[in-house]
């Protein structure tokens, strides 16, 4: 009797085991055939990227790459601003101008973003990636014969001014940082980009970042603090980029290269003057993470907007204005 329990319980255990590897083998053929059952349209009414550019706008190669930008302003100081995740150089046009009666003026859009050129295959280096876009930027200097600059960075864009500052900081001559994405608050986590990462899921992603299209509004209201202040014509120029042929797949090249930035701790290390510029309802990046920032670095000047968001340029321009030449003043003597 007792043998004949044993040998019942061994083929339970058998029968519970071929379950497993049946469901095992299933989940394997989800993960990997049906990602490639799901058809991925081409964009429609796709324009080239000069039918997209303003009266004002410029092409250059440089670095290798095809950019699109815009250059005001003469003489010393040379101002270059980088802007957002998701935005463009035209995240700017309220302060260009103003600015460019101050010195000279660069703002360029980054791959990835805006008009300039979105490589899917490169020899070397990612393009997307932040050290690529790091040397991007020194290469954009040593274009103009610029030997340092004033870099104002918005978001991300202060990212890649913090890491351009420690890695060449005599090429940089003051910082500007502007709600500035500095610490990991956490992002994607660490299975999802796994996962991400897997060919089959590697191919669907254009057809999930396509999703910006309509989501992507949502996300620029929660980027101001007053979202009527939004004009169809703000709205129009943020989504123009959504024209270029292959902007989904090369913003899904950005997401897959770009996570955390490794600058927690870091911050102390910056031997430039700095100024961090926030608004005081920033749903974005936490306002809490921009004192802080102003806290961990060295002689940092802090300046908090009211009734403001994450983009201080766009929604309080005269506000932001006034804060840089404050600190411009103090500056350049």
């Amino acid at each position: 009797m007792e043998m004949k329990s044993a040998v019942l319980a061994k083929r339970r255990k058998g029968r519970v085991w071929q379950i497993l590897a049946i469901v095992l083998a299933g989940l394997v053929v989800l993960l990997v055939v049906v990602p490639y059952l799901i058809p991925i349209p081409p964009l429609e009414n796709t324009v080239l990227l000069e039918q997209l550019a303003d009266a004002d706008s410029a092409f250059a190669t440089v670095d290798g790459l095809r950019f699109h930008f815009k250059l005001l302003g003469s003489g010393p100081p040379t101002f270059v601003l980088l802007h957002g995740f998701g935005a463009s150089l035209f995240s700017w046009r309220e302060v260009l101008t103003p600015l460019s009666r101050k010195g000279t003026v660069l703002a360029y859009d980054r791959p990835a973003f805006g008009l300039t050129e979105r490589p899917l295959q490169w020899h070397g280096d990612n393009p997307y990636a932040l050290p690529s876009q790091v040397e991007q930027l020194v290469a954009w200097l040593d274009h103009l014969q610029v030997p340092e600059a004033i870099l104002v960075g918005n978001s991300a864009g202060g990212t890649i001014a913090v890491e351009m500052a420690l890695r060449y900081p005599e090429r940089v001559q003051a910082l500007i940082l502007v709600d500035p994405a500095i610490y990991d608050s956490g992002g994607i986590p660490w299975f999802v980009r796994a996962l991400i990462q897997f060919p089959p899921f590697r191919r669907l992603g254009p057809l999930l970042v396509r999703s910006i299209g309509s989501s992507g509004i949502e996300l620029l209201k929660s980027a101001w603090h007053d979202p009527t202040l939004i004009t169809p014509e703000i709205l129009a120029g943020y989504q123009k980029p959504l024209q270029v042929e292959d902007w989904d797949r090369a913003l899904w090249e950005f997401t897959l290269v770009n996570g955390g930035n490794g600058l927690d701790g870091r911050l102390k290390e910056l031997k430039v003057p700095t100024l961090v510029l926030a608004g005081d309802d920033d749903r974005i990046v936490p306002t809490t993470q921009s004192v802080r920032a102003a806290s961990e670095i060295p002689g940092a000047k802090l300046v908090v907007i009211p009734n403001c968001g994450h983009v201080p340029q766009e929604e309080k321009p005269q506000q932001f204005l006034s804060a840089l030449e404050e600190f411009l003043a103090d500056l350049i003597r």
